[in-house]
């Protein structure tokens, strides 16, 4: 049954891509779905690709051993949207760029930033990809007994098939069938599992300090809660594959209308997990992988048919997550490859696709597997200190400078970065190194933000020649018509 379902979805995916590609056929279609997505439409595809394995399993595993201090990983991933609302999501539609590159050299008049985000972007996309891959893995080899590299290489090949076929609107399909295929192989099992606790009994009762949040497990449980809060609420806007999906909508209203009936979607999505860890603490505590929880509950507290036809449906549903999470940073990552370091046409966003995918599978066969939620975090605290104060303070300080922005982005951004190397090459370490490096937002993101504004000050004949007309550009609603008389006092 779980193999029959693995193959429904992928069967799914490539079918509802193969429709997408029959209305893909200008570069604008692969880059943006031509600007012509509508809100609903779209929000369904943001946490189609937005769910990934961290919050399908990781979330629950993490529940299940560290207790309620993981809660602010889902308060957090949704809070990050209401930041993203009020300070970025209308502007940076109106900014009418492609990708986050194109919009640091629009804003900044710099060929050298647009080329430090485009690293940036990439990375990111890297490091996001890498543990879908491990988690697809891990899933196919508990409910087959395959080898790990099995699950990542039938993810990359699926993402790659759909992206090839017809980019971003191909994916915006797929994504969005997958946001409620998640959302529903989540809830069903849940009313079960529910039933089965309220009529059996749990077996053991819950560790008081378990339930106690914002403690955490050690001496510096509490700085690496703040610091993951951080990175969650601000790592947000600065994720190229949630960035990208507001450039197609066709104006900064509907961007604005996107992010709200997103913050809901999550909001019904992440009440979900939360339950999994909570049962799975009562039913499972002693779990080798705790990212399986998800999977294994069905069995463990209700089994036979019944059980198995719920670890089938759960299992679609992971799997839906790792597609649609690979899709959309692959569809971005390959964008920038495709227009910074190639022609930039359709055929080298092809080949750009064969870049985005195969890097992040062969690290994720190479590197030593992490929880999957950790490696999630960790992309967040690396967006949080790179491409948050370029996007804060680029929509909103006129003052901001080339040199200014390229200085935060190699201080905010290089850190976060070697400590995400030090922690999957070197890790895990001890004390308050270990803190510091598992969770580094609370001091890279301070000095990101800090480095850009004294850099900008200090080099105030670098503020771009043009930044009267962008500021103008991105604060001006659409309806707006300057030309005539709408932004003249009434009265």
């Amino acid at each position: 049954m779980n193999l029959t379902a693995v193959v429904l979805v992928i069967v799914a995916a490539i079918l509802i891509g193969a429709f997408g590609l029959r209305l893909s056929r200008t570069t604008s279609d692969f880059y943006v779905a031509s600007r012509t997505v509508s809100p609903l439409w779209n929000a369904s595809a943001i946490g189609g690709e937005y769910l990934s394995g961290a919050s399908f399993l990781g979330i629950a595993g993490l529940i299940l051993t560290h207790g309620a201090d993981m809660l602010w990983l889902p308060v957090g991933w949704t809070g990050g949207y209401l930041v993203l609302l009020v300070l970025v999501s209308a502007p940076l539609r109106r900014s009418g760029a492609y990708t986050l590159p194109d919009f640091a050299e629009a804003r900044l008049e710099s060929m050298p930033v647009r080329r430090s985000a485009s690293v940036l972007v990439v990375l990111i996309g890297w490091l996001y990809l890498m543990p879908q891959f491990q988690s697809a893995g891990l899933v196919l080899r508990t409910i087959t007994g395959a080898p790990v590299w099995v699950g990542g290489l039938v993810v990359a090949l699926v993402v790659a098939v759909n992206v090839l076929s017809g980019g971003m609107r191909s994916i915006t399909f797929v994504q969005a069938f997958q946001y409620w295929l998640k959302l529903t192989a989540l809830a069903v099992p849940v009313f079960f599992l529910l039933a089965a606790w309220q009529s059996g009994g749990a077996p053991s009762a819950l560790d008081p300090a378990w339930a106690q949040p914002l403690t955490g497990d050690d001496e510096y449980g509490l700085y690496s809660t703040y610091s993951l809060i951080l990175a969650t609420f601000l790592g947000t806007m600065g994720l190229p594959h949630v960035l990208v999906r507001f450039y197609t909508n066709p104006d900064g209203r509907a961007a604005r209308r996107t992010t709200l009936m997103v913050l809901g979607l999550l909001g019904a999505f992440y009440l979900l997990p939360s339950v999994y860890g909570w049962l799975g603490r009562l039913y499972t505590p002693a779990l080798d992988r705790p990212d399986t929880v998800v999977l294994t509950l069905p069995g463990e507290m209700i089994g036979g048919t019944l059980g198995d036809l719920l670890t089938a449906l759960v299992t679609a549903g992971a799997f839906a997550a790792f597609l649609s999470t690979s899709s959309g940073l692959t569809v971005s990552v390959a964008g920038v490859i495709a227009q910074d370091l190639l022609k930039g046409g359709v055929r080298e966003f092809r080949i750009a696709t064969l870049m985005a995918v195969s890097v992040p599978l062969a690290l994720a066969l190479w590197a030593r597997a992490l929880s999957i939620a950790d490696v999630v975090g960790l992309a967040f605290a690396v967006a949080a200190s790179s491409f948050c104060p370029l996007l804060v303070l680029g929509i909103w300080w006129r003052r901001l400078t080339s040199t200014g922005a390229l200085a935060g982005l190699f201080a905010g951004g290089g850190l976060a970065c070697a400590a995400v190397l030090a922690q999957i090459l070197g890790g895990p370490y001890g004390g308050l190194l270990g803190a510091l490096v598992s969770q580094p937002a609370a001091w890279t993101v301070p000095i990101a933000f800090l480095v850009m504004v004294l850099v900008s000050l200090a080099t105030p004949g670098r503020v771009p020649k043009g930044v009267a007309t962008i500021m103008v550009r991105l604060h001006t609603p659409e309806n707006l018509r300057l030309d005539r008389g709408d932004w003249r006092p009434r009265g």
